[in-house]
């Protein structure tokens, strides 16, 4: 196994993921602009407030991709084709059922949302319209998640990419027909959103066909296995602590900069856009160490895994150094075509310098978290997030009062150190982990 671990393997799983996560800005973008057409401002709110709700309810279920990935390429690493087949059918039933179930609650749920995040009664009127079609789609949505956690396990990542390129593809279409040729608004919108989670859904099946053919995927007594289940359970429920801890420090972090000025705001919230570049960057080589790195445990082969960990972390690493470098020298560019406004061109330029060091900052602990999740070892991921978030909230307690905005980017750099630190301490009982 070890000499098949490559450079040219580890690009072919990463980079059509890379891709992947490039084209998702873009469709935000049409759905904005297409709406932006009609002349008025409620719709485009409605559509981002929309949207933004929907994905983060679906996002409560992200965990079903990161598990499925490490439990799906450890099986592959043990020769375990029974249990490959059963994951599929395990992804697929619980992210079925966790969309009927949030189909089922989308009344209570959206008025939670907008008693949490009022809007105007025209946005909010605007937004229900288009939620109430949206979730229609909630079952492939998230049964997705699955889908993908398994095709990245098997190093399928342009199967992935070829997803994403469809349903992008076909939301734009369908964007254009409906919403300029049909003049159909905010449902439009929403109605090309579900059909593109349909169809792409269908298409995800159709490209796990193989897996259809064999006896493993309707083995019910191995898809309900209680033990199985139990371990996919702790598993995920790890993932999604370490998720939720992981989303409370970016949200808090946004909540504290609003204390400030609204250009202070403005300006974080510029500069938070580079740090999701890096995150589309690195995620395909994060994708790439989950599978490799879960193949390898599945294996109980250290030497493959270590030398997984070593060439991911090697390109995630040359990534970042990249972006760095693309940000100290050309931040000050993107920033000002980012905003027009003089004021918020020289705030964020102030804090350019935290950005700039980000990537580099959180390299290790964004490589680890791949790593981590490949070899299941989930409850060390979120026993060192609870460390990690302990951390960050007494550094911020501290920095704030003293540095204000600067403190604050100081903390979350310091969280994403530490993060790294804590997990690198565990780094050597997985690696033990790999020869039991």
């Amino acid at each position: 196994m070890t000499e098949s671990l490559s450079h040219q393997r580890v690009l072919k799983i990463a980079v059509p993921i890379v891709i992947s996560n490039a084209t998702v800005p873009i469709l935000g973008a049409v759905d904005t602009g297409v709406v932006g057409q009609m002349g008025l401002a409620a719709p485009i709110g409605a559509v981002g407030i929309g949207a933004i709700i929907l994905t983060a309810f679906y996002w409560l279920f992200g965990f079903l991709r990161m598990g499925t990935v490490g439990l799906t390429s450890q099986a592959l690493g043990q020769g375990d084709h029974r249990e490959v087949g059963a994951l599929l059918s395990r992804g697929l039933l619980i992210g079925g059922v966790a969309g009927m179930v949030i189909f089922a609650l989308q009344i209570p749920l959206f008025a939670a949302s907008f008693w949490v995040s009022p809007a105007s009664a025209e946005v909010e009127g605007l937004a229900r319209e288009y939620m109430q079609i949206r979730v229609l789609s909630a079952p492939a949505a998230i049964a997705m998640y699955g889908i993908t956690g398994w095709l990245i396990a098997q190093e399928r990542t342009k199967a992935v990419l070829a997803i994403q390129f469809t349903m992008n593809a076909l939301n734009i279409i369908l964007d254009l027909l409906f919403v300029i040729c049909f003049d159909w608004g905010v449902q439009g919108v929403a109605f090309a959103t579900f059909i593109a989670e349909w169809v792409g859904f269908v298409f995800a099946l159709w490209l796990c066909r193989a897996a259809f053919k064999t006896p493993y995927w309707n083995d019910w007594p191995s898809v309900f296995d209680r033990a199985r289940l139990k371990n996919m359970m702790l598993v995920n429920s790890d993932i999604m602590i370490r998720s939720i801890l992981l989303e409370a420090a970016f949200v808090s972090f946004l909540f504290l900069g609003a204390r400030f000025d609204d250009v202070t705001l403005a300006a974080n919230q510029i500069l938070i856009q580079f740090l999701h570049v890096t995150a589309f960057g690195l995620d395909g080589f994060a994708f790439a160490a989950e599978a490799l790195v879960g193949q390898a445990m599945g294996a109980r082969n250290q030497t493959a895994l270590k030398r997984s960990a070593y060439l991911t972390s090697l390109w995630g690493g040359i990534i970042c150094l990249g972006l760095g470098v693309v940000f100290w020298f050309a931040g000050g560019v993107i920033i000002d075509l980012m905003s027009s406004a003089p004021e918020v061109q020289a705030e964020a330029r102030s804090y350019l310098i935290w950005m700039t060091l980000a990537p580099i900052a959180g390299i290790t602990a964004w490589m680890l978290d791949g790593i981590f999740i490949g070899a299941t070892r989930t409850r060390d991921m979120r026993n060192m997030m609870l460390i990690s978030s302990a951390f960050y909230a007494v550094v911020v307690m501290i920095l704030l009062p003293i540095l204000g905005n600067h403190g604050l980017w100081i903390s979350l750099l310091l969280f994403f150190v530490m993060r790294g630190v804590t997990l690198g301490w565990k780094y050597p009982g997985l690696v033990a982990a790999a020869a039991k």
